[in-house]
């Protein structure tokens, strides 16, 4: 079985209707951390899904979207400082039921 990873995804979408529509497409893929960035624990297949997704509904020569991987998910330890309202906490491994 294939292993996940754990992506920081960070944007900068020119357009507010389009920041809006990659919001709520990583809501889908992620968990939220600031304004415009998601922690995501991704696997290959997955990982492919998002850029492919994202690809289509940006505009190049506007904005600018940022994938970090971390790591295997099962392994990464993040190195975190978080100040203010919310601590941070790594995305977990729930089930997903079908």
């Amino acid at each position: 079985m294939e292993t996940a990873r754990i992506y920081i995804v960070a944007y900068d979408i020119s357009d507010p209707k389009r920041w809006r529509r990659v919001f709520k497409l990583m809501k889908g893929y992620g968990d939220w951390l600031q304004l415009s960035v998601f922690q995501c624990r991704l696997d290959r297949q997955r990982h492919a899904e998002l850029i492919a997704t994202l690809d289509g509904l940006i505009h190049h020569d506007e904005d600018h979207i940022l994938i970090m991987d971390l790591g295997h998910a099962e392994r990464v330890e993040p190195s975190v400082t978080s100040l203010g309202k919310a601590t941070f906490q790594p995305v977990e491994n729930d089930p997903i039921i079908v």
